[in-house]
């Protein structure tokens, strides 16, 4: 779990990145992938906005388990393992994922555009071939139901409690959704333009955005490893949590930036 800020202002804008970087996490990309080349077939006016509805459902479960946990905080003392369990849980979520996508890169042929891989989205069944939006908002609230998550959206609601009441809880909620829908809008949109043409700049484009969502899971998961065995890395990175959040969301927009550009460029005769 990230050691959160002790000021409000900080606490806002680093659950807005953190929202950011929950959004670009391999199975929401994996996901709203799989929902966009589906609904390119059959909705296509409705493919692009895939990432939106699928962050829309997915934050209004973070929301509601905010405003819950917020509710009964006062009766609730969190026990010393919630945190490590956490942790543990989310680095191997992300070890897992950013070996796959790894392997997907390597595996792909000179001809193939590489696909995002995740792990929850195999256990959604027909679900993934959601075309209604209000089906795939529900595929978004149904990834909201995992430890990870969970444990995230309660924890800001936790550390809310301690600047004012369910309120303070809800802003967080809201601006972490906000961060998560930008990033997974902006990736629906772009898997539908990828999509849309077969030529070498999308292989390119493809190959790129599956390399960095792979560094970033393994980065993100060794340094927390890392945190968790040094006392001193831990002390070191105490109050730099939005200098980290900044840096890895910069990385997050410069390689879309970059797969978004390769993708406008006129399409191979």
């Amino acid at each position: 779990m990230e050691n959160l800020p002790s000021d409000w202002l900080s606490l806002l804008i680093l659950t807005f990145v953190l929202g950011m970087k929950h959004g670009f996490d391999a199975d929401h990309l994996a996901t709203i992938d799989g929902l966009t080349r589906y609904n390119l077939r059959c909705q296509p006016a409705m493919a692009r906005y895939c990432g939106t509805l699928f962050s829309l459902g997915h934050g209004a479960v973070v929301i509601a388990i905010a405003l819950g946990v917020s509710a009964v905080a006062g009766q609730w003392d969190v026990p010393d393992w919630f945190g490590t369990l956490g942790s543990l849980i989310s680095i191997a979520f992300l070890v897992a994922l950013g070996s796959l996508n790894l392997a997907a890169v390597l595996r792909a042929g000179p001809d193939e555009i590489v696909q995002p891989v995740g792990l929850k989205g195999r256990l959604l069944g027909n679900l993934r071939h959601a075309s209604h939006p209000v089906l795939v908002a529900l595929v978004g609230a149904l990834f909201a139901l995992s430890f990870d998550t969970l444990s995230q959206a309660a924890f800001f609601a936790l550390t809310a409690t301690r600047f004012g009441g369910w309120e303070h809880a809800l802003l967080l909620a809201v601006l972490f959704m906000l961060g998560m829908l930008l990033t997974d809008g902006i990736n629906g949109l772009w898997i539908a333009r990828l999509i849309a043409r077969a030529d070498q700049v999308a292989l390119v484009a493809s190959r790129v955005m599956g390399l960095v969502v792979s560094g970033i899971s393994l980065l993100v998961a060794a340094f927390g490893a890392a945190k968790m065995l040094s006392p001193a890395i831990d002390a070191w990175s105490e109050g730099k949590e939005l200098v980290f959040g900044f840096s890895l969301v910069a990385l997050i927009v410069l390689s879309f930036i970059a797969a978004l550009r390769l993708t406008r460029r006129p399409a191979a005769t």
